[in-house]
């Protein structure tokens, strides 16, 4: 885990790896208001999050972007990804959602891979609403009030709305689909299982012929049946695996970048600025230099 990207449950609170049947949610308020309406820059193992945003606006960190956001919108973070919020200071409001993988998984074979569907519209997280925005307030005030007051049968209403929310957000995004901008290509096992490999491995396994093993595959069925499901090699997920941590290290550290260099598993830093040149066309030096402007 990065030093300086905070590894939270929910925000402030330590982490939970054996998080199960969690679903939790709150206004933005509620805990924004606490911290200045800054959130700052972390990451949650094992969480999704959808926040709906009514009310204001404000920037957030994706990654090592930034990207601006205005109400009304929805916006979905996957597990592991490295995001913050700044929002307009009183003014923004709305709810934020969070509930583990295993809530998502089970939904997405009750809800025709409804939240299946939000890792891969998390690539671009942001959401413009136009017509589901009363609909999803409701449905959002509806899942507050089930956590709230807990009466008989709550969880299982909690599913079943978590559901229904995640239904309108595909529905709003299906727009942004038919435009290129997203692809809703329904969740591929193999897929999956190679990504819970590259994160718990990158580090010191870049070579594909470690993960086809695991897999029971060999290397050149990996990649093409990888391909096929995304579209680019196997190859290529475990490269942008380590380049997205190299760049969560440059901009949320200030570590040497010859320290980063062998934490990443590279044997020496020429290695590595070779590697990450090659993906962004810039130094690391001039990476960490351009995000500090």
């Amino acid at each position: 885990m990065s030093a300086g990207l905070p590894l939270f449950h929910l925000y402030g609170d330590p982490p939970d790896d054996q998080a199960f049947d969690f679903m939790h949610v709150e206004t933005i308020a509620a805990r924004s208001s606490l911290h200045d309406w800054l959130i700052r820059a972390h990451r949650h193992r094992n969480l999704f999050q959808v926040l709906l945003v009514e009310r204001g606006g404000g920037e957030m960190i994706f990654e090592a972007s930034i990207k601006p956001f205005s109400a009304p919108c929805a916006i979905i973070v996957a597990p592991n990804v490295a995001h913050g919020f700044r929002f307009h200071a009183s003014i923004t409001d709305g709810y934020v959602m969070s509930f583990s993988e295993d809530v998502a998984s089970v939904l997405g074979e009750r809800s025709g891979e409804a939240i299946g569907k939000l890792k891969a519209l998390a690539a671009e997280p942001i959401i413009s609403l136009k017509t589901a925005h009363d609909r999803l307030s409701s449905l959002c005030a509806d899942l507050h009030q089930e956590m709230l007051i807990a009466r008989d049968g709550y969880r299982l209403a909690m599913r079943a709305l978590l559901a229904l929310i995640a239904i309108e957000v595909g529905r709003q995004s299906a727009s942004r689909a038919r435009t290129g901008a997203v692809t809703l290509a329904p969740a591929d096992s193999t897929v999956d299982a190679l990504q819970r490999l590259v994160e718990d491995n990158f580090r010191k396994e870049r070579q594909i012929g470690f993960y086809a093993s695991a897999l029971a595959m060999t290397a050149d069925r990996l990649n093409d049946h990888v391909k096929r499901a995304t579209g680019v090699t196997a190859g290529h997920l475990i490269r942008q695996r380590v380049l997205t941590e190299a760049k969560r290290e440059l901009v949320f550290t200030g570590r040497p970048i010859h320290e980063i260099a062998y934490e990443l598993g590279f044997a020496d830093p020429s290695h590595f600025a070779r590697f990450f040149r090659k993906q962004t066309a810039m130094s690391p030096q001039d990476f960490r230099a351009q995000q500090l402007r």
